[in-house]
């Protein structure tokens, strides 16, 4: 199997489009994790996306923006709000590259229950807040169904430089041009195509989280990686088989 490789601009762009939306200031959190650890996580038919003999959990958070089906314009109010979402990293028998979920909290209930209908998304809802004062983000995120009702996370980052040239890892946790889910008894895999992100370097001023425990894969110390974007525009492309 060839694996697609790393790439900072979209392989394979999407030719009808599923969904549309943007995503607006968003903090990504990353933790080297053993590949074995993650693999009992991932839907049949992926294994863990490594770099360097190891894979990544990630935790993200920040706003989705005029969520909205077909070709757009996107949906004001119900499209628009808060996620944090704790991810993984897969690599299907296509040897295409993407993400898997393993909870996307958000503050909408109707996107939550259509995700879990369509798609059986680990959508969670949840009472979220996202502040932005003098180049400091706070987000905070306090699950209201389905459990672990209560599960918290509260993140505070300072944004720093922007970064002209990503590192390789930078690269392999933000160019992600697709994701795999379990639903309907099928693994199945969703093309997305965007810009090249505009990430910037941020320092982590204050991190209490519930939710990666929560999901299973409890991380220990600082994450290894902390990054920025102010967001970019994403079209999703619709879902097709990855394996049985």
């Amino acid at each position: 199997m060839r694996i697609e490789d790393v790439t900072p601009e979209t392989m394979r762009p999407v030719r009808r489009s599923w969904l549309v939306q943007s995503w607006h200031d968003l903090t990504f959190l990353h933790w080297p994790v053993p590949p074995a650890t993650v693999a009992p996580f991932l839907p049949r038919g992926t294994v863990p996306d490594t770099l360097d003999g190891v894979t990544y959990v990630g935790l993200i958070g920040f706003r989705m923006v005029k969520l909205g089906p077909g070709r757009g314009p996107g949906i004001p109010y119900l499209g628009t709000f808060c996620e944090t979402n704790v991810r993984l990293y897969s690599v299907d028998s296509q040897g295409r590259r993407a993400v898997v979920f393993l909870s996307l909290d958000a503050e909408r209930l109707l996107p939550v229950l259509t995700a879990h209908a369509l798609l059986r998304l680990p959508y969670k809802w949840s009472r979220m807040s996202l502040h932005k004062n003098d180049g400091v983000l706070s987000y905070s995120s306090t699950r209201r169904w389905p459990g672990p009702r209560g599960s918290k996370t509260a993140i505070s980052v300072r944004v720093g430089a922007p970064v002209p040239d990503p590192t390789p890892t930078e690269h392999f946790l933000t160019a992600r041009w697709g994701l795999h889910t379990r639903a309907w008894g099928r693994t199945v895999h969703l093309p997305n195509e965007h810009p090249r992100w505009p990430l910037f370097r941020a320092d982590l001023l204050d991190l209490d989280d519930d939710l990666l425990p929560a999901a299973g894969v409890p991380v220990s110390g600082p994450p290894a990686s902390v990054l920025y974007s102010p967001g970019l525009p994403v079209t999703f492309g619709g879902p097709s088989v990855a394996a049985t």
